[in-house]
């Protein structure tokens, strides 16, 4: 799966600023047919330039056209087939074949293969899920609780959230130390409620994502300031009916799944201005080549393809499957 961006640009031909909002719509075909037609795209420079994130961008294409009703679109048997040739011999996958193992990666793995009902396919390995499991619970600091993303030791509580996610899906949360890594996430929360990417460290939505998303796989819901930290969220909307990730920044479509996800954990998506947040994503589409940019204008990328088409899911807009806010 390319990452390359473009040919299309949000709000594309077809959808000038004059068409009344109740005009727009989610082109569904035209957005699976671009998804399709990313991994045509090999001759091209920008191709090559992302292969560090091509784990990634499986993820998110087939994530997208899963909601969008067309499962079908991405080969099953390639599928299974690229994924477990990204996996290193410490059971961890890269972004590629090739590359270095790293947590962001073997997360979308084990996140494919659970999406296309594969995680079987891994214990043909061998020591199957046991090895991914062990390079996971590697990675995990003893003292704080908290997760690097690779041998190399940056932390993060984005590698926090994927680790549990990951081990989540293959039912095996017992082989790390879970009391640590609630002690860390809280340790993240700050007087607003939000959460930052270490202790001390600005709000941002994207780590609250992650902070909630591992209380939310837990079940330890309760330790959130959920009003609190609903309204810090709820302002993340703009008047153009987009959401930022911080205060003072502009409104991206990927906000759409972090803030949104957020609110539907804590029982606050009703927060938010619905209908303003619906018109502003399919704003960001090109109707007549697909995808999704991250504001009107800008091109058109796989990400906020993904991002935008789970958002509309956690809205319930007509003909998007429901997605897991987790």
């Amino acid at each position: 799966m390319a990452l390359v961006s473009g040919p299309g640009r949000g709000g594309g031909l077809g959808q000038h600023s004059s068409s009344s909002p109740d005009d727009l719509t989610l082109v569904i075909q035209k957005h699976v047919e671009y998804i399709k037609s990313l991994d045509t795209r090999k001759d091209e420079l920008e191709y090559w330039h992302t292969e560090h994130l091509r784990l990634n961008g499986v993820y998110w294409g087939l994530t997208a056209l899963h909601l969008l009703g067309h499962s079908e679109a991405l080969p099953r048997d390639p599928t299974i087939q690229f994924v477990l040739s990204c996996q290193n011999a410490d059971g961890g996958f890269g972004a590629a074949p090739g590359h270095d193992s790293h947590m962001l990666y073997t997360v979308s793995a084990v996140q494919i293969l659970a999406t296309i009902d594969a995680l079987g396919d891994l214990d043909g390995e061998e020591q199957g899920r046991q090895k991914v499991a062990k390079y996971i619970s590697s990675l995990q600091n003893k003292e704080t609780g908290v997760f690097a993303g690779d041998e190399w030791g940056e932390t993060d509580t984005r590698f926090l959230y994927g680790a549990l996610n990951a081990l989540s899906l293959m039912g095996m949360l017992d082989v790390v130390n879970i009391p640590k890594a609630l002690s860390y996430v809280q340790s993240c929360q700050n007087f607003d409620g939000a959460y930052g990417v270490s202790p001390g460290a600005e709000s941002h939505s994207g780590q609250v994502f992650t902070c909630v998303g591992v209380l939310s796989i837990v079940n330890r819901l309760d330790l959130v300031d959920q009003d609190r930290l609903g309204g810090w969220l709820s302002e993340r909307q703009l008047p153009h009916g987009g959401l930022n990730g911080r205060p003072e920044k502009l409104e991206d479509v990927c906000y759409s799944w972090w803030v949104l996800s957020s609110l539907a954990m804590i029982g606050r998506l009703h927060w938010i201005n619905r209908e303003k947040l619906i018109q502003f994503i399919l704003r960001c589409q090109d109707v007549q080549m697909g995808g999704i940019a991250d504001r009107p204008g800008d091109m058109v990328d796989v990400f906020h393809t993904h991002f935008g088409i789970a958002g509309l899911s956690l809205l319930g807009y007509p003909g998007v499957d429901e997605i897991d806010p987790r």
